[in-house]
C-alpha cells in the first residue's frame, strides 16, 4: 500500500535577520509563495504551510493554496509544523511528514521528492538530505552543518544514501571522512515526529543549536540522500537580493 505523504511548510514574520521574510517580494510574488509552488511541483503529496500569523496564510490561500494558523510562540519549525499536522490531519491518514523550511524559493522539486527516499528501509525514524562539499571555505564555516557519516565516503555519489551518526558546525582538525553539507529538509515517519516533538531538548542540541541532535540522542536513526547541489537559501537582505536575481536570470 503506496505511503501516505504531507508537506508541511512552516513560516513566521519574526526573522532576527530579515523581518517580514516569508512575504519579502520575489519577482511579483512572496517568497512563501514560491516555496509552496516548489512544494507542490514535487507532486509527491499534499502541501500545507503552517503559518505563524494570519498574513501568511491569505498569501498562500490566494495563490491557490491551503495553509493554517498555528501559535505564534512555538520554539521550533518542528513544533509548528506538528500542531499544523494535529489540525488537518486527526484521523492520521499521512504517514510520511516532509518538513520544508520556508524560505527555499530556488528548491528544485525533485530534492523535496529525493528527501522521502531513506524511508525505504523501515529501520530509519528521519530522512534528510546532504551534498558533498566542495567549496573548501565551507568546511571551517560554523553555519554550514556537516554530516558525519562514520566511513572514509568511498563510491558517495548523488544517488547514496548515508547514515547520518552525528551533526557538526566545526569538524575536529584529525577528521578524515567525506565533508557533507547538511540540507535542512527532512522527513519523518508519522510516530516519528510524534515522538520527536514529545521529546525534551538535549543537552547537545543546545549546546551547538542543532535540533536534529535531539533525535540521535534519543536514538533515533537519522538518514541523508546525497542530492548534487546545496539549494539557495535566504537569511539575509543580501541573499534576498541575490534570489530576486538567480530568479529573474531563471525566467528569462
Amino acid at each position: 500500500m503506496a505511503k501516505r505523504i504531507i508537506i508541511l511548510i512552516p513560516a513566521r514574520m519574526a526573522s532576527t535577520r530579515l523581518p517580514g521574510k516569508p512575504l519579502a517580494d520575489i519577482a511579483g510574488e512572496p517568497m512563501i509563495t514560491h516555496v509552496w509552488r516548489r512544494a507542490t511541483e514535487a507532486n509527491i503529496g499534499d502541501v500545507v504551510v503552517a503559518a505563524g500569523e494570519e498574513e501568511i496564510a491569505a498569501a498562500i490561500r490566494k495563490a491557490g493554496g491551503k495553509a493554517v494558523v498555528t501559535k505564534g510562540d512555538h520554539e521550533s519549525g518542528s513544533d509548528r509544523i506538528y500542531e499544523a499536522l494535529e489540525r488537518v490531519d486527526a484521523d492520521n491518514k499521512y504517514d510520511i511528514v516532509v518538513n520544508l523550511q520556508g524560505d527555499l524559493p530556488l528548491l528544485a522539486p525533485r530534492a523535496i521528492a529525493r528527501c522521502i527516499d531513506p524511508l525505504k528501509q523501515p529501520a530509519v525514524d528521519i530522512a534528510t538530505l546532504g551534498a558533498v562539499i566542495t567549496d573548501s571555505a565551507e568546511i571551517d564555516n560554523p553555519n554550514v552543518v556537516k554530516i558525519i557519516t562514520g566511513d572514509d565516503g568511498n563510491n558517495l555519489n548523488s544517488s547514496s544514501i548515508v547514515r547520518a551518526r552525528d551533526f557538526a558546525r566545526l569538524l575536529p582538525p584529525d577528521f578524515r571522512g567525506i565533508h557533507i553539507h547538511h540540507i535542512g529538509i527532512y522527513a519523518y515517519r508519522r510516530t516519528a515526529i510524534k515522538t520527536f516533538v514529545s521529546l525534551p531538548q538535549s543537552a547537545r542540541e543546545n549546546q551547538m543549536r542543532l535540533e536534529q541532535l535531539r533525535a540521535l540522542d534519543a536514538a533515533m536513526r537519522i538518514d541523508a540522500a546525497m542530492v548534487e547541489e546545496v539549494p539557495f537559501g535566504i537569511d539575509t537582505p543580501e541573499d534576498l537580493e541575490k534570489a530576486r536575481k538567480l530568479m529573474s536570470e531563471s525566467k528569462s
